[in-house]
Formats: C-alpha cells, sequence, structure tokens
C-alpha cells in the first residue's frame, strides 16, 4: 500500500484533486468528513466536546453547532488545542479502519486540509501539495464561496504559508489555471504514484 498525504491551502482546489484521483481508482480518505462524522450526533465525540465546550455548541436538533464552535477556537488558541485534542485521535483511528480495510495493494489518499500544520508529513509515503498563488486563491474564496475580502484573507492567515507547505512536499500539482489545465497534471501524477506504489511493493518483497 501507497500512502498519500493531498494538502494545500484554501482556495488551492484540493478538492478537485482529491475527485480526480478517486476518478483514476484512488481510495480517498476525507479527514473533514471523518471529523464530522466522529462527532455526529450520539457519538462519543459529540459527548467529549460538549463536555469540554459546554451545552451552547449544539444546534437545536442535537447535532454540533459548527458556526458557533468554529467562533469559539478560532481565535484562541488553548481552545484549539483542546478541540484538536479530542477530535484529532478519533479521526486518526477511523482513518486507520479505513485505510485497513482497502487492502494491500491500495494506493490512499489521505485529504488532509492541516497536513503541514500539524506536522503529519512522516505519516505518509509522500505528501502532494496542490498550489496556487495567493491571488488566485483570494478569487476564488471570494468568488465561488461567497466570502468577503477581510474573511478570505483571514482564513488564509490562520492556514500554514505556502513556503511551509512546499517544504513538505514530494510532489507538486500547479493550479492557478482553469480547471482543463489540471486534470492532465493529475493524470501525470496518478502514473508517478502508480510507479512509487509498484516501487515500493517491491522494495518490501525484496527486504529492501
Amino acid at each position: 500500500m501507497l500512502k498519500v498525504g493531498l494538502t494545500g491551502g484554501i482556495g488551492a482546489g484540493k478538492s478537485e484533486v482529491s475527485r480526480l484521483l478517486a476518478s483514476y481508482g484512488a481510495i480517498v480518505i476525507d479527514a473533514d468528513r471523518i471529523a464530522r462524522e466522529v462527532v455526529a450526533v450520539g457519538t462519543p465525540g459529540l459527548a467529549a466536546v460538549v463536555a469540554e465546550f459546554g451545552p451552547e455548541v449544539l444546534a437545536p436538533d442535537g447535532g454540533l453547532d459548527r458556526p458557533r464552535l468554529g467562533a469559539l477556537v478560532f481565535a484562541d488558541e488553548a481552545r484549539r488545542r483542546a478541540l484538536n485534542a479530542i477530535v484529532h485521535p478519533l479521526v486518526g483511528a477511523r482513518a486507520a479502519e479505513l485505510e485497513a480495510a482497502a487492502g494491500p495493494e491500495a494506493i490512499t489518499v489521505h485529504d488532509v486540509p492541516l497536513l503541514a500544520e500539524n506536522g503529519l508529513a512522516p505519516l505518509y509515503d509522500t505528501v502532494v501539495v496542490v498550489d496556487a498563488g495567493t491571488g488566485t486563491r483570494l478569487r476564488r474564496l471570494v468568488e465561488l464561496r461567497g466570502m468577503t475580502q477581510d474573511e478570505a484573507r483571514a482564513r488564509m492567515a490562520a492556514q500554514a504559508t505556502r513556503e511551509e507547505r512546499l517544504a513538505v512536499a514530494g510532489h507538486v500539482i500547479p493550479n492557478d489555471g482553469p480547471l482543463a489545465e489540471l486534470e492532465p497534471r493529475v493524470r501525470e501524477l496518478w502514473a508517478q504514484l502508480r510507479a512509487e506504489a509498484a516501487r515500493l511493493a517491491g522494495d518490501r518483497l525484496s527486504g529492501g
């Protein structure tokens, strides 16, 4: 199995790269989706979040009020660490279950938005960084996600710098252009990942 970490700053286009890799045959393990699942209604994860932050983080339907919780942790590093201490182990355990179910021949792509921020690069055989310039990302967040300029800049500033992400990259996918330019780049990446998986399998068989 080849374990790939996939990351990129907000607005870089990581989700589209993830979708393309899945269409080629990768087993995509989406950390954001798992993070929502482990704090769903009735889960021990949600109970732990409520115990830490209080019942005011619950929506009327009993689920997590994500905007309220986000407002609590966004500007408070200690509270953000407290939330991560609850959620990250649960996400890690569920990701490990999904990875084990994928089988030994799979290429698993772990879609992890905060890979660089949390020092997770050593967990993977290689890291793919989807890279786009600040101006491109800002425009996408404003035009496609409806953020204000200030909101977009704040979200970008809360993440790792472009240089920090590129420092952990085994592969870089430039994505400043249109979608038509992205697909061939991701297809080429997939060929490279398959070659790496075959090489890794050969090394393990030979005891290397």
